[in-house]
């Protein structure tokens, strides 16, 4: 158990800036998100410094109880799939989202639901996503333009009524997930370039669970480094993130 602990603990950087509060960033690490991980990393960490909360990164759910989650204010998914997680794990942070022990923001990856890996799908959490589980995506990448649905949402703040990301998978699931949430955008599927036929009709791509306790926000886009240079994109994570955290 100790040895499990240290070569944990050497998967964690830790930044401090004076700690108002502390924000868990899980990160993904596979070959296919890392370089947007390592985009948002100083991007995150100069947020941190300007907001005055510490920073700690972990690349893997292990560790997580319910004694460790109760360091932190807030919870990052970023990238990290809703898989892998030890039962323990599961059971304390379902604790933290539903007794809203601290807030919540998932971006891209954190929707990889159902069976991967030789890992069931998280039921739980697919219920917290809307009810809904992943059915595809456009492998190639396209951009597409974003339709503000709730602009007088906190996490909207700033944003103009419609913004385009340029580059993105798109991930399509069995269903939209608008009857079990609050939706505050949505892709305009007939604006992809290249154009596809992997749509799924109603597609929302930010959205919040009013269900459960803890502030929430689930934000689709996420896979390419290149979202670090939109400003656009950047406010509205900081507007999540903030939001989350009860800033």
């Amino acid at each position: 158990m100790k040895i499990r602990l240290v070569l944990f603990l050497l998967c964690a950087v830790t930044t401090s800036y004076g700690q108002k509060f502390r924000m868990l960033v899980l990160a993904e690490q596979d070959k296919n998100h890392t370089p947007y991980v390592e985009a948002a990393k100083p991007w995150l960490d100069e947020l941190a410094k300007k907001n005055n909360f510490a920073v700690d990164y972990y690349h893997n759910a292990d560790l997580i109880t319910d004694d460790f989650l109760s360091k932190y204010k807030v919870i990052f998914q970023m990238n990290y799939p809703p898989y892998m997680w030890s039962d323990t794990a599961k059971a304390a942070f379902e604790k933290y989202i539903e007794q809203g022990k601290g807030g919540w923001v998932g971006v891209h990856h954190a929707t990889l639901l159902g069976e991967f890996d030789g890992y069931a799908m998280w039921n739980w959490f697919s219920d917290f996503m809307g009810g809904i589980q992943f059915k595809d995506y456009i492998a190639g990448f396209a951009s597409g333009t974003v339709d503000v649905e709730q602009p007088k949402h906190p996490v909207m703040k700033g944003l103009p009524k419609q913004f385009t990301i340029a580059k993105d998978e798109w991930y399509t699931y069995d269903k939209s997930p608008r009857p079990n949430v609050t939706v505050l955008a949505s892709v305009d599927e007939s604006s992809y370039k290249p154009a596809t036929d992997k749509t799924m009709g109603d597609h929302p791509v930010v959205w919040t669970n009013a269900k459960m306790k803890a502030r929430n926000v689930y934000i689709f886009m996420g896979h390419d480094p290149i979202l670090f240079q939109d400003n656009t994109y950047k406010t509205l994570l900081q507007n999540a993130l903030l939001w989350a955290s009860r800033q």
